[in-house]
């Protein structure tokens, strides 16, 4: 891992940040979105369910063209965002949004699979003693869904790292700007003598992924024995 040049973990360190402010951003709209899937029935619940999960069934590239539609400088809406200095195409940012697209359906399922776990009885409960639905929400139903929205996140995060279809096609390959440590391992493979580069890269990607697998067991074993302490 030494051996890497200054750009290669230049690479890696924007495949970290990529990766966590796609997090950051989608976990609030991954929550609102796992309770509404879990907790409400309503015409085009369905419809809603299969458009979270799109890009895990569409090809990468595919959702890639479809980001660049929207958000390209001469998009629907990316035109419009242009006109006040926020340019999402061939930018990092634009490498957020696409491995935070291609991360939310993994989150969502995983947070709304803890709001299912959870029995309504307890909320009901707090409701009946007075407290608002707010309150009910902060202070009974997150605390009790804290380990699926860590592993939702974690499993958000480590996807994120290994997006490299729609980032490519919407941000491009640009070294230093939007070339993350996926899209840096495929320039290595596609040059004569890159693969020892490649390898190490590669071996980078995996040490990542074995430490965010950690880091969420951790988390997660922590949490439950806090929930257990207080039951």
């Amino acid at each position: 891992m030494m051996e890497l040049t200054a750009d290669q973990w230049a690479a890696v360190g924007l495949s970290l940040k990529v990766s966590f402010w796609a997090v950051v951003a989608s976990l609030p709209f991954g929550i609102a979105v796992a309770w509404v899937l879990a907790r409400c029935r309503f015409p085009g619940h369905g419809l809603l369910n299969a458009v979270v999960h799109l890009p895990l069934i569409l090809p990468p590239v595919v959702t890639g063209y479809a980001l660049l539609l929207l958000f390209g400088r001469k998009g629907l809406l990316g035109e419009a965002l242009a006109s006040i200095g926020i340019v999402l195409a061939f930018r990092w940012t634009g490498a957020v949004l696409a491995a935070a697209v291609m991360a939310f359906p993994l989150m969502v399922r995983a947070i709304r699979l803890g709001f299912e776990a959870v029995d309504p009885k307890i909320e009901e409960a707090a409701r009946t003693l007075g407290a608002p639905p707010s309150s009910v929400f902060a202070r009974v139903t997150l605390p009790l869904i804290l380990p699926g929205i860590i592993a939702g996140a974690i499993l958000a995060f480590a996807k994120a790292l290994g997006e490299f279809g729609a980032t490519i096609t919407f941000v491009s390959n640009i070294p230093g700007q939007t070339q993350t440590l996926p899209t840096a391992i495929y320039t290595f493979l596609q040059q004569p003598d890159g693969d020892a580069v490649a390898a190490r890269l590669v071996a980078v990607s995996v040490a990542l992924a074995f430490a965010a697998l950690g880091l969420s067991e951790l988390l997660s074993r922590a949490v439950a024995r806090r929930i257990r302490g207080r039951a």
